[in-house]
């Protein structure tokens, strides 16, 4: 069996599909952050699949490793604000963090 650039793109739109649902479906904040990954690790195949079979040879290669490095920064800091969102709130879920505004 010889891999497609098929196989990337439903693979690629399984992983979009499923990080979407956790952003959308999920109360925890470390599931919406994790949700995030999964759409940034499903573009980033789709980078690379591109890449490889639209004849570029290091774009895609190129602008994922900068994916990868951006995806570090956003946990960092999202992991910061979750940590002191926990230490003032006492729960990590979206919902019920509604003072905020306040």
């Amino acid at each position: 069996m010889h891999i497609t650039l098929t196989h990337y793109v439903i693979v690629s739109a399984l992983l979009f599909s499923l990080g979407l649902f956790a952003v959308l479906s999920r109360r925890n904040a470390i599931l919406v952050l994790m949700g995030i990954e999964l759409i940034l690790n499903s573009a980033n195949i789709n980078f690379i699949a591109f890449s490889r079979f639209g004849g570029s040879d290091m774009g895609g290669q190129a602008v994922a490793i900068f994916v990868i490095i951006l995806a570090a920064a956003e946990a960092a800091v999202a992991l910061a604000i979750v940590l002191n969102i926990y230490q003032r709130f006492h729960t990590v879920n979206v919902d019920d963090i509604n003072k905020l505004r306040e």
